[in-house]
């Protein structure tokens, strides 16, 4: 079976050469190629030895993801991929520009099984894990269109926001943070990945356990178990008071703190109330709040909460229980790029 090249990191890729009986002497070049020179294909890395070329035209493939539809929002910040994958499946990925650095936001998943009602990943359901190697190829992908741009920043920031569950693919996903970590190639430092879950508490556990140098965003929604399983199915699954406790022995095991997502849906949880409850919910612990305006899709029709009504929820955080937030940016929405928006259209 072809070896997606992606799919290996740098002590990975020196145990194959190995295997083929050449020397590891030639693999910084080789790595240089594919994360620093971005090349993608065999014609692109002119210096490499016969026989190695040989070996890889052989035995390998880039598993490059070619663009099925591109388009840029209204913002001038935002550009969205549809890329295809080699089973014909299709994933999307988001390039986000922000004062000083630019951010992808990439997905873990074709779909995904958590079912959110107001996540437009999730009314289309799962179909599969995505590799290493695919979720990769998304970061090198925006960094590829940053360099054709000539864009002045790299690719600094990753959010695993996109479509799936992170924590549902946990190997993969490890496994493709390692080779986007690699000093030597992507480089990109572990404060500047994020990831996102719905509240998978093995996998959060599991972050606890193996101190991942890395941002944790739990997507919270309610202060009760009632409320917050009937927006997030897995809270079935995963009540509440085990996810709290799970995201305290988290906090406690590694010193980090959490940043707890929190959609703001008129009328559904975004009252006083509401507010003073997450407060009570997060007392004690070492936690940060991004408050999001609902974002629109097809398959829900809630409101996002508005301005004012946003404004009080965070004062009452700051006011009352001390508790830092932020109200999230709103991005690409018109191009369905937003936080909840990402999906195939095709499979809704």
């Amino acid at each position: 079976m072809s070896i997606n090249l992606y799919d290996l990191t740098r002590a990975q890729l020196d145990g194959l050469l190995v295997s083929w009986e050449l020397k590891p002497v030639h693999v910084p070049l080789l790595w240089n190629y594919l994360y620093l020179g971005l090349a993608d294909s065999l014609d692109a890395m002119p210096k490499l030895p016969p026989k190695l070329r040989a070996r890889l035209k052989a035995h390998t493939h880039f598993g490059v993801l070619p663009t099925a539809f591109e388009t840029d929002s209204s913002d001038g910040f935002t550009r969205k991929y549809l890329l295809a994958l080699a089973d014909g499946e299709k994933i999307e990925t988001v390039l986000m520009r922000f004062t000083g650095r630019v951010t992808a936001c990439i997905s873990s998943q074709v779909g995904c099984a958590m079912g959110c009602v107001f996540c437009a990943t999730g009314q289309m359901g799962y179909t599969r894990h995505l590799t290493a190697g695919e979720i990769v190829a998304q970061a090198v992908h925006v960094a590829r269109a940053l360099r054709t741009a000539k864009e002045p920043h790299r690719l600094r920031n990753i959010v695993l926001m996109g479509m799936g569950e992170p924590l549902h693919n946990y190997d993969a996903v490890m496994h493709a943070i390692e080779i986007m970590r690699d000093e030597t190639g992507l480089a990109l430092g572990a404060e500047r990945i994020t990831l996102s879950t719905v509240g998978v508490v093995p996998g959060i556990l599991r972050l606890a356990k193996e101190k991942r140098p890395l941002h944790l965003a739990v997507s919270l929604h309610a202060a009760t178990q009632a409320e917050r399983a009937a927006l997030v199915p897995a809270a079935k699954k995963w009540p509440l008071d085990e996810l709290m406790a799970a995201c305290r022995t988290y906090s406690e095991t590694t010193g980090r703190r959490i940043f707890y997502e929190w959609t703001l849906i008129e009328g559904k949880n975004d009252s006083i109330e509401h507010a003073r409850a997450v407060g009570r919910l997060l007392h004690g612990l070492p936690a940060q709040v991004n408050l999001i305006p609902l974002n629109p899709t097809a398959g829900y029709t809630g409101a996002p909460t508005r301005t004012e009504a946003a404004k009080h929820f965070q004062h009452i955080l700051s006011e009352e229980f001390k508790i830092p937030s932020t109200v999230r940016q709103r991005r690409g929405i018109d191009i369905a790029a937003g936080c909840g928006q990402l999906a195939v259209a095709d499979r809704l």
